[in-house]
């Protein structure tokens, strides 16, 4: 889902260490590329199919995404979909351009 128009967030410390952990594993960086070549909600079934783990791993892995603010959740019943969050991947790449210049 395409966000326009949307402000760009300020980051702490904390959250720009958050992103940044999340960043570092690769299984949660396969998940944000799949997610990137959606155009709309991927559902976690979808998402499940694409990575090689277990539902209890892939829980865990999408909270961490969550907690990051790298990806947004919502639930349709008993399933939940999954949203990439651009803008603030975008809003930490432009921090981290700006903070390591």
């Amino acid at each position: 889902m395409a966000v326009t128009n949307a402000k760009q967030p300020e980051f702490t410390e904390d959250q720009l260490q958050l992103i940044a952990k999340a960043l570092a594993d690769p299984r949660r960086y396969e998940i944000l590329k799949k997610l990137g070549g959606q155009r709309c909600a991927t559902p976690c079934s979808t998402i499940r199919e694409s990575v090689d783990v277990s539902a209890a791993t892939l829980s865990h892995h999408m909270k961490e995404l969550e907690t990051a603010g790298l990806v947004r959740s919502e639930k349709d019943g008993k399933f939940v979909h999954y949203f990439l969050q651009q803008h603030v991947l975008r809003a930490y790449l432009d921090r981290l351009k700006t903070d390591l210049a």
